[in-house]
C-alpha cells in the first residue's frame, strides 16, 4: 500500500534530453531522506512533454534505483484511453508497483465516459490503479459518486485527490469504505486531509524538502498531530512557493540551489521570473533549507 510522503518527482534535463544520472541521484536522495515511495512521470515530471520512450525510461530508472526499498507508482494517464493502456502495460513490464491514471483532460468526458476509461485500463492491464483527480488541470472533476463506481473495478485501489476539498475524504469513506487508499494531491492541506482519513500525499514540495515532508507524514500516521502541525506551519510558505510560477519551475529552481541540478524545463514551460525565484528563496530560508534569500 502507498502511504506517507510520496514525491511527485521532477524530471531533470540536460542539453534537451533526460539527464539519467540526475534521475538516479534524485531518487536516491529521496530514499535516503525517508520518503515512503516514489512517483515518476506525473504532472510534476513534465510527462506531457516526454516521448513514450523517455517516459518509460524514467520509470525504469526509478524502479531500478528503488530496488524494492520503496514502492514506485508510475504516472501512466492520458486523455487517450488507448495510450493510457499502453503506458500502464509498459509500467507493469518495467516493474512499477502501480499506475497513477489522471482523469482524461481536454476531452471533457461525462461520468459514463470516465468510468469506461478506467474500466478499459483495469480490464487490459494487471497493475493497481490510483485514480488522479486534478480538476484545476483537467477541467474534469471526478465526483464522489463516480469515484465510488470506478472503485468497484478490479484494479482500482485508491485515489490521489488534488481538489483541495477535504470533505471528499469523508465522502469517499462513506461511499467506498475505509480500505480505499486516499492520497492528497495538495501539499498545503495534507495534514487536514490525513486527519479526515487520508494516509499520505503525492507531493511537489517533497522534491525540495523530502525529510521534512516525510516527518510530517510519519507524524500524522502515528497520531502525533501537534508535531505534524508545527512542521506544516514551517513548510507552508514553501508549499505556496512551489506554485508561484507554473510547476515544476519553482521546484526545479529550488533544486538548482540546494542540489546543483539544472533547472531546465521543456517548452511551453519557462523558468520562473526573478520575483517568483525570490519567493522560493525566502521560503527555503523559512524552512531552514537555505541560509539567505540573497543571491
Amino acid at each position: 500500500m502507498f502511504k506517507g510522503s510520496l514525491p511527485a518527482l521532477v524530471t531533470p534535463f540536460k542539453n534537451g534530453a533526460v539527464d539519467e544520472d540526475a534521475v538516479i541521484k534524485l531518487a536516491e536522495r529521496q530514499i535516503d531522506a525517508g520518503s515512503h515511495g516514489l512517483i515518476p512521470c506525473g504532472t510534476t515530471g513534465e510527462s506531457a512533454t516526454l516521448t513514450f520512450e523517455e517516459h518509460m525510461r524514467v520509470v525504469e530508472l526509478v524502479v531500478k534505483t528503488a530496488a524494492g526499498r520503496v514502492p514506485v507508482m508510475a504516472g501512466t494517464g492520458s486523455n487517450s484511453t488507448a495510450v493510457a493502456i499502453q503506458n500502464q502495460a509498459r509500467a507493469a513490464e518495467v516493474g512499477a508497483d502501480a499506475g497513477l491514471v489522471v482523469a482524461p483532460y481536454y476531452n471533457k468526458p461525462n461520468p459514463e465516459g470516465l468510468y469506461q476509461h478506467f474500466k478499459a485500463i483495469s480490464d487490459a492491464v494487471d497493475l493497481p490503479i490510483y485514480v488522479y483527480n486534478v480538476p484545476g488541470r483537467t477541467v474534469i472533476d471526478i465526483d464522489p459518486d463516480t469515484v465510488a463506481r470506478i472503485a468497484e473495478l478490479e484494479q482500482v485501489v485508491g485515489i490521489k485527490d488534488a481538489s483541495a476539498d477535504m470533505a471528499r475524504v469523508s465522502a469517499h469513506r462513506r461511499l467506498i469504505g475505509p480500505d480505499f487508499i486516499q492520497l492528497s494531491g495538495d501539499d498545503p492541506s495534507m495534514v487536514g486531509f490525513n486527519a479526515t482519513g487520508g494516509v499520505g500525499v503525492i507531493s511537489v514540495t517533497a522534491n525540495v524538502a523530502p525529510a521534512l515532508c516525510a516527518q510530517i507524514q510519519t507524524a500524522t500516521l502515528e497520531g502525533r498531530w501537534e508535531e505534524a502541525r508545527a512542521l506544516q506551519d514551517r513548510l507552508l510558505p514553501l508549499h505556496e512557493a512551489m506554485f508561484v510560477s507554473a510547476s515544476p519551475g519553482p521546484a526545479k529552481y529550488a533544486l538548482s540551489l540546494l542540489e546543483g541540478m539544472s533547472d531546465a524545463l521543456r517548452l511551453p514551460l519557462t523558468r520562473p521570473d526573478e520575483a517568483a525565484c525570490r519567493r522560493v528563496r525566502e521560503a527555503l530560508v523559512i524552512a531552514g533549507l537555505l541560509e539567505t534569500a540573497e543571491v
